[in-house]
């Protein structure tokens, strides 16, 4: 057993580089190649239960989630909207946001990167 410490102010630069965000799945609607980091705390990508700092660089992407997820901001600032309600919501760092698995969301990175921290379950 170990005790893991989310790290506020966490950044692009200390995690790891994991190549497109379309090539994770995501759709990018502007910004060009937007780039994709994390380092999993937990798990592993196909694990049930997953934890991991994730970010990207500036850009705006729509991602169908798959997983659920609990997730803490801890740089940047990204404007999320929910594709199936309409509801878009504003993020800086401390907010936390929960969604399920299948939802479609847009995007929006403010800043010029984001870092988030998560707990996905499959």
């Amino acid at each position: 057993m170990s005790l893991t410490i989310i790290k506020q102010g966490t950044t692009l630069s200390e995690l790891d580089s994991w190549g497109s965000l379309k090539d994770i799945g995501a759709e990018i609607l502007e910004g060009g190649d937007v780039q994709a980091f994390g380092k999993f705390t937990h798990g592993t990508p196909n694990a049930p239960i997953g934890a991991a700092y994730f970010g990207t660089s500036k850009g705006k992407f729509r991602l169908v989630y798959p997983f659920s997820e609990q997730a803490t901001l801890v740089q940047g600032e990204v404007r999320i909207a929910d594709e199936s309600t309409g509801q878009t919501t504003l993020f800086k760092a401390g907010d936390s946001w929960f969604v399920t698995k299948g939802t479609s969301t847009v995007w929006e990175v403010l800043s010029d990167g984001f870092v988030k921290h998560y707990l996905s379950f499959a």
